[in-house]
Parts: structure tokens; sequence; C-alpha cells
């Protein structure tokens, strides 16, 4: 067997694992043992792992499906799906005080075991997924293992405070406006977020946040994930609809040429929201020149559509909507109507904003965000004359944050007016994503000097919908071509 130590297995990806496992060099329970012991070493300083679950993981380790993932320790978010028998708090302090635990599987869930993978764990979330940072009042805050005096992101922070530091190679995750994307940017992490209806949502839900939500997960590598997303694409019974299947696996992608791309960049911010770091604004510019060198065609260029002020308006109002809704489903969870005591103020604010919207005016919005769509999608038709307002460009390039990773405390639920306005800085690039579905990935090209902190500065790249196939095509290009699986934080395994 593999004499490697806890800490040499945690640098492998979870391809990498689970190539040591078939090759009869380390057993799953030796990964899960090792995967362990590295949480218990880490996670009192980052707090990213809030619901251990390492017995149950021992014994199902012991008797992994022969997947393509067997033996591969993950985490998953305490958010975005159901473990059975596992804890499902949401990060909220209700759920936690009652001790709400899943009765069943998400369908995501069960093709992640089917395919060999052993949960070790549930980690951190923002309460009902709804701030970019991890700082919920039910858990307390998960830290960057960059610096630990700021966000890891959110909604999945803890999944990505976890696989930056090591302690997995891969964690799920969730994005409705940008969940995985900044995460993975302020944790120096590979973060993909699939076309709407790739990756099926039930059976608890058949959409969330009308349409704007997407699951995947977190990785180190490009690799890790497309074979991810090859175990978990394609649709469930009763899905209310689903992306088209692929012409090939995903990880087939990753060794075809994708050719010579015409590509946009923009730095500015969508609507003028924020105003973009110059570290940010860099870190673009940066893999602008760096996709050149590669033998793409980057100019300064982006839909119009981005620029609509109804994207924020209609945004927010589906937001207070849905968080509304949200509050009704904890309400069934608790057995009782809940009161403006059992969720953090940013919550029950953006709850009643959306109780004060009527039917007429949620539906309102909803049409509004999708003949938004339709504007947006015309900048990457191709000019063949079939669409008359097409742009003809493959990619956009912005970077996914408008500022470097948060300081804790920056972002707080606590605040009922100003959580969601301090939130938008970090949100601004992402969003537009989420609202038209289109798939979208936070490439970890750049670190960049923050006071006296190195930090890692994501930047995002967007392609047509469906087009998950040319994305993994370049980031795998971009990864060949600059390396980052050296680059660790301070606080790892």
């Amino acid at each position: 067997m593999n004499q490697a130590s806890p800490s040499e297995l945690g640098t492998l990806d979870a391809l990498g694992s689970a190539e040591l496992v078939r090759a009869g060099e380390v057993t799953p329970r030796e990964l899960v043992d090792a995967a362990i012991v590295r949480i218990e070493a880490v996670n009192p300083t980052l707090n990213a792992v809030i619901h251990p679950r390492f017995d149950d993981a021992r014994k199902e380790a012991d008797t992994a499906p022969d997947g393509p993932l067997r033996g591969v320790p993950i985490l998953v978010k305490d958010l975005d799906g159901a473990l059975e028998g596992a804890p499902m708090h949401e990060g909220n302090r209700l759920l936690r005080d009652l001790g709400n635990t899943a009765d069943h599987d998400s369908y995501l869930f069960a093709k992640l075991r089917a395919a060999g993978c052993i949960v070790v764990g549930k980690t951190n979330t923002p309460e009902l997924g709804l701030l970019p940072t991890t700082e919920p009042l039910a858990y307390g805050a998960t830290h960057n293992p960059w610096d630990t005096t700021r966000s890891p992101g959110g909604s999945s922070g803890g999944s990505a405070a976890a696989v930056a530091s090591l302690m997995v190679p891969i964690a799920h995750a969730g994005d409705g406006g940008g969940s995985i994307r900044i995460p993975a940017s302020a944790c120096g992490l590979f973060g993909l977020k699939p076309s709407r209806g790739r990756v099926s949502l039930g059976p608890e839900t058949g959409e969330a946040w009308a349409g704007f939500v997407a699951r995947h997960v977190v990785s180190r590598s490009v690799r890790d994930s497309a074979a991810v997303l090859d175990v978990l694409a394609g649709p469930m019974p009763g899905d209310p609809y689903s992306a088209p299947p692929p012409a090939r696996p995903f990880s087939s992608e990753l060794a075809v040429d994708p050719g010579r791309l015409r590509i946009g960049l923009r730095t500015a911010a969508p609507g003028g929201l924020a105003e973009t770091d110059p570290t940010c604004i860099a870190a673009a510019e940066d893999a602008a020149a760096l996709l050149e060198s590669l033998g793409h065609i980057v100019e300064p260029a982006a839909p119009e559509a981005l620029d609509e002020l109804e994207l924020l308006i209609h945004f927010v109002t589906v937001l207070a909507v849905c968080t509304a809704y949200d509050l009704v489903t904890l309400g069934r969870l608790a057995g009782r109507e809940l009161t403006a005591d059992d969720v953090e103020p940013v919550t029950w604010a953006q709850a009643e904003q959306g109780r004060a919207v009527s039917g007429a005016a949620f539906l309102d919005a909803c049409e509004s965000l999708r003949a938004w769509t339709r504007r947006m999608a015309t900048w990457w038709e191709p000019l063949d004359g079939t669409v008359p307002t097409a742009a003809g460009y493959d990619l956009l390039l912005t970077p996914t944050m408008a500022r470097p990773p948060a300081p804790l405390g920056e972002i707080r639920g606590e605040d009922a007016e100003g959580g969601i306005v301090a939130a938008t800085p970090y949100a601004a690039f992402t969003v537009p994503a989420n609202v038209t579905g289109q798939p979208a990935m936070s490439v970890p090209l750049t670190w960049g000097q923050v006071g006296r902190t190195n930090l890692p500065i994501g930047v995002q790249l967007v392609a047509a919908m469906n087009r998950e196939d040319m994305l993994l095509r370049v980031a795998a290009q971009l990864e060949q071509a600059r390396p980052w699986a050296g680059q660790v934080p301070p606080v790892r395994a």
C-alpha cells in the first residue's frame, strides 16, 4: 500500500486520488482517514467544516462503489441539496436549534455517491446563500486560508476554503449569483458554473431562485471539474427543463484545441454598480494578454445590455420574492410561521420586500429578465446573418469580482439595509450569467499584492448557452500555459 502521508495525499486532485485506488496503491479508507487528519489539523483555524461525518465516512469507504471517483473524499455544502441523515441547517439558527436533518439524498449527492465519492462532512454557508461571504450567525465566520482576516467568499465559502487548504480535493458548491465563482476567485480555485438545466436540482426543487441557481463543485484542477460534471450532468425524472446532452464527455474536451477565439474584455462593472479595483483590472488585462499569446483575439467589447439598470431592478425583485418563499419552506420545517427573530436581519428585510411584491409584478420581473437575456445572448451569436444583432464573440472576459477578497465583517447579515449593498461589488460581474443561465467560470491565473498579503484574484470567462465544452477547452489551455497547482495558501494541511 501507499505510504504517503496525509499531507502528501492532500496535494493530489480527485482524479489523482482515484487513480491510486484503481492501481491498488491506496484504499478508499486510507484516503478518507487522511482527509480526516487534514480536516482536524486545519479546520479549527478556518471553520470551514461545520458537520463532520467521519464515522459514517469510514464505513462508507469500506463499501465504496467502483465508480470513476471511487474513494475520493468530498465535502458538501450545508445548502443546495439534501444528504440523508445529515444536518441540514442552511446557515440558519432555527434549523440548527431544531436539529433539522435530511431524510433523503438529492439527485446530485446520490450521483456523487454512485461515482464513488465519500462525503466526509458538510461545509459552512451564509444563511440561505444570500450573501457572497460565509459569516452566518449560526456558525460564525469561515476564514480565507490565504489571509484569515478575509472572507473566502460565499455562499460556497466553506467548500472553497476547505479545498484551497488541501482538506479535500473537491467540494460541492451552488451558484445563484456567483456562489461558485466568487469563492473560487477568493480562494485561488477553479470554479465552473454550469448552464441552466445541466445539473438537476431535484427532487426537492424544480428550479431555484427563478432559474438563477446552478450546482457543481469547486476544484483545484480543471480535469476534476470536468470529471465531476460528467457525473452530475443529465436530466432526472420531473425536471422542468434540461440542457441538451454534450457531444462527448466533458473530460474529453480538455484535449481539444479551442481554435482561435474572439474574446471581448470588460473591466468596468455592469451598470456602474461598483468601481473596479485596480488589482482586479490588472488581473483581467493580464489574462487577456495570456489569451492573446495563445492565439486568441482579445479586444475591449461586451454586450450593451450589461449597462441596463433593468437587470438590477428585476434581479432584486426576484431575489426578494424567492427569499420570502424560502422562509415559507423554513416555516414548514419548523412547524410554524417564522418571525424576525428566527433569521438574520438581512434575510428578514429581503423577505419583507418580497412579500410586498404582487404576483403580477413578480411575473413581470421574470419576463423582463428573460427579455434582457435575449438582448444579451445575441452578443455570442455568429456573424452568419441569421441574427441581425449578432456580435460574433465566443467569450466574455471580466474580473470575477470588482474587489479583492472582502475583509471579514464588511458584508454583514446583521445589517438589514446595508448587507446587500455591501455585497454588490463582489457579485456585480457574476450575477448576469445567473440571470441568462449561461455557463461561466472563474480561473485562478493571478495573485495580487493587497496590503501586505498576496491574494488570489480570479478572472471570469462567460460562454454562450450550453457551451461548457468551450470553457473547459480554454481552461485546460490556460492551466497548461500558467499552472496554478503549486499555488498553496499559508494555512493548509
